[in-house]
């Protein structure tokens, strides 16, 4: 397993990092708690020290989960606050005071003196604009309970306020059918040497290439929602743009989808969400054996082909 510096901060992270929505059974369905602990297990057992999660992710269980299984040296967990529970929904909250006891409460679950890792949890532009919950976790990290603080950010205003704001860690959605909140920060990332968190480097599965134009989701899956019938199978069609880059040592698409966010010089972290210890073996070798991740002017090509097919980025 290779490493990267997670941006200015001190830390040094695992290219690949274990995300665990998907782990949690939140979005996808119930995975038994063997799974997760296997899982988890495993990305250890593969030298991946970077796990991320959030304090809602199993209403906070797997936050504990992972501050019982992961090694107090070596290992780096990055979580996500800012979102309270009101009887059965989930509202967004990122008041100073709830911010504060939410830090609080992720520090005793994750068992550790400093989270590694503290982000906002996909908080608006407006939010940030208002730089009142920034200020709330920059003094979090000035008193000892987190080591660095961030933002996980869902649209590209809000990640260029991220940046505005002074965020040392930005996790947003990166991959090679969606680019649009990087490429909006990619100047001011590289001037400020700002670590990135790639997240949803697969577009939820779609990039592996395994589905049939007549795909369908159980309800239970967010996916289901995601995309309309027309949408999932245009989407399934444009893949097809992705082939060419199947040549030598990377053998699929979902290993050309890992290469291309891997080869970008601002990636901290790919933020993978195996539910399984066999899918989390699989994107490791998809990783490839050194840094060179994509034939010489490969990513340039597969960028090209990509808005070729009508996909915009």
């Amino acid at each position: 397993m290779r490493h990267r510096e997670l941006g200015s901060t001190t830390l040094k992270v695992s290219e690949l990092a274990l995300g665990t929505w998907g782990l949690s059974g939140e979005g996808y369905g119930t995975v038994p708690e063997s799974d997760q602990d296997a899982v988890i297990d495993r990305a250890l057992a593969t030298g991946v020290t970077l796990f991320e999660t959030a304090d809602t992710y199993a209403a906070g269980a797997m936050e504990s989960r992972l501050g019982r299984r992961l090694p107090k040296e070596g290992t780096f967990v990055a979580t996500k606050i800012g979102t309270a529970t009101e009887g059965s929904t989930l509202k967004k909250n990122f008041g100073p005071s709830h911010l504060i006891e939410a830090a609080e409460r992720s520090r005793e679950r994750l068992a550790r003196d400093k989270i590694d890792v503290l982000l906002l949890h996909n908080p608006s532009a407006a939010t940030l604009a208002r730089r009142e919950a920034t200020t709330t976790l920059a003094e979090l990290v000035e008193k000892g309970v987190a080591r660095c603080w961030g933002v996980s950010v869902g649209t590209a205003d809000a990640a260029a306020e991220a940046v505005s704001a002074g965020a040392q860690v930005i996790e947003l959605a990166y991959n090679a059918f969606h680019v649009r909140e990087l490429e909006r920060i990619k100047a001011d990332a590289q001037e400020k040497k700002i670590g990135i968190l790639a997240r949803s480097v697969l577009a939820y599965g779609l990039l592996c290439g395994g589905w049939p134009t007549t795909k369908e989701f159980p309800l239970d899956d967010h996916r289901s929602e995601r995309w309309s019938g027309d949408q999932l199978k245009r989407r399934i069609v444009q893949l097809n743009c992705l082939r060419p880059s199947i040549t030598g040592s990377i053998t699929s698409m979902r290993a050309v989808a890992v290469r291309y966010v891997l080869a970008s010089g601002l990636v901290s972290s790919a933020v993978l969400g195996p539910r399984k210890s066999t899918q989390l073996d699989q994107l490791v070798r998809d990783a490839g054996k050194d840094r060179r991740y994509l034939p010489e002017g490969g990513r340039e090509a597969l960028e090209q082909r990509v808005r070729g097919v009508g996909v915009k980025p």
